[in-house]
């Protein structure tokens, strides 16, 4: 490799100098040119969005409702080609990169790659959707905040790589045969990767339903002695005092956001994630353990409403948009909880929640839930029956999830290799197979649901 890029690697992108001897080492920007074409006037209403987990797709077609509504100006966007190489400028260490399969218009924050001469440009969008690279990426852009999850998933909020720092970024650049056999290979075995994946996907999907569905055969199992309100069996109060802005590392003060409930927790739990600094603790609403906390607000109707029961022993902070329902003494609480995931209180929740692109639901609405309750000795026994029911089931989720972090880790590390060279594939003969686009959730998720989608200034 030439010597006159070494002053150009970022200093995590050291795997782009270990390539074969016969392979080159460009810079970005002598690798692609920027298309600089604006919809204006407009010449496509087809307004693309690009996340890390589906990558490029149709704003109309993308997955959950986050991220920032598309300007009603179009002409102030720009025009993406199809087979262009689209980077989030301010999400690409997250993962917001990838070729478009679609001809549309795009938000400023993305810039739109073609290649000066006869590239592949699937091979590079195997580069840039990888993790390693993306992690190469980190401390080029300006007004970085990062966050590394146990994982190694990498979070940026409000970042901005410039073309001045991103062109000057060093790719392998093989010869295009090569190219062109790397992406057969890594088309063919990726798929082969993906498939497993998706039937363990689909396996931990049965276990869900079958685990839902067991909830709801023991809410029905026993003879109804009485059938009330909600709001008749405790008290409604709303969460607030803080917000995201508080949030600190400090472990000494326990806070819950509304999106913690159906993202962090599932049915139960005594580990809160979350501690905001001392002045906001103070001013906030507490839940204690026994309470149940509701998210108030959420993207769908199968978030708002959403229950989780706090067993914990510290007081906890409850954020905004945060419902929480404080039980009346002598409840069974851990029966009343699984009430609220029954169909019937989904229906509820469903018929009662407000909006479309953000749903909110409220105390009033929650309180007259209807609950169905047998006597205590048959609560008693629902609950133990369901605990144990949930227990195996996450233990079999819990293998299955495992197997798919193997199969991702295997396919990053299948990934990296091929793209540096250090699997030669020249010789390998490619079979017929079926191709399989990545999994649901890209190996840099990190199952907060957070969009890595475009984020205007």
């Amino acid at each position: 490799m030439n010597k006159a890029y070494t002053s150009y690697v970022p200093i995590n992108q050291k795997w782009a100098k270990q390539i074969p001897s016969h392979w080159d080492a460009r810079r970005m920007k002598a690798v692609f040119a920027m298309r600089k074409e604006r919809n204006n006037p407009i010449v496509t209403e087809n307004i693309l969005s690009l996340t890390a987990k589906q990558g490029v797709v149709p704003y109309a077609e993308k997955e959950g409702t986050g991220g920032n509504k598309p300007k009603s100006d179009l002409t102030q966007y720009n025009v993406c080609h199809e087979n262009d190489l689209l980077v989030n400028c301010m999400n690409v260490v997250s993962g917001a990169a990838g070729v478009s399969r679609y001809y549309g218009a795009i938000s400023p924050v993305y810039y739109a790659f073609y290649p000066h001469k006869d590239e592949n440009i699937w091979y590079y969008h195997y580069i840039f959707r990888l993790l390693p690279f993306q992690r190469s990426l980190v401390g080029l852009g300006k007004g970085i905040l990062m966050h590394e999850s146990e994982d190694g998933t990498l979070t940026s909020v409000r970042m901005r790589i410039s073309m001045d720092y991103l062109g000057n970024v060093l790719l392998p650049v093989p010869p295009r045969e090569e190219q062109d056999q790397i992406v057969r290979f890594l088309d063919w075995k990726v798929s082969g990767i993906n498939k497993l994946i998706a039937v363990k996907q689909k396996q931990i999907a049965t276990l869900k339903e079958f685990m839902q569905a067991e909830i709801e055969k023991q809410l029905c199992a026993y003879p109804v002695v009485s059938v009330v309100r909600l709001k008749q069996l405790g008290t409604f109060f709303k969460g607030g005092g803080f917000s995201r802005d508080n949030l600190v590392e400090d472990e000494e003060y326990p806070a819950i956001l509304y999106g913690d409930i159906y993202t962090q927790y599932e049915y139960k739990t005594s580990i809160i994630t979350h501690h905001i600094d001392g002045t906001a603790y103070s001013a906030s609403r507490k839940i204690l353990k026994g309470d149940i906390v509701m998210a108030g607000t959420g993207e769908t109707k199968d978030e708002i409403g959403k229950s989780i029961l706090y067993m914990g022993d510290q007081i906890v902070a409850a954020g905004g948009d945060v419902i929480v329902f404080h039980p009346n003494g002598g409840i069974n609480v851990e029966y009343l909880l699984y009430q609220l995931y029954s169909q019937a209180a989904l229906k509820h929740r469903y018929i009662n929640g407000k909006g479309d692109i953000i749903v909110h639901i409220y105390p009033t609405a929650l309180g007259n839930t209807i609950i169905t309750l047998p006597g205590e000795a048959d609560q008693n026994k629902v609950v133990a029956i369901i605990n144990e029911i949930i227990d195996q089931v996450k233990k079999a989720i819990a293998v299955l999830t495992d197997e798919i972090s193997v199969l991702r880790e295997y396919r990053v590390r299948l990934v990296a290799d091929t793209v540096t060279g250090k699997i030669d594939v020249r010789g390998i003969e490619i079979p017929e197979y079926e191709f399989v686009d990545e999994d649901a959730d890209a190996d840099n998720e990190d199952g907060s649901e957070e969009e890595t989608e475009e984020q205007e200034d």
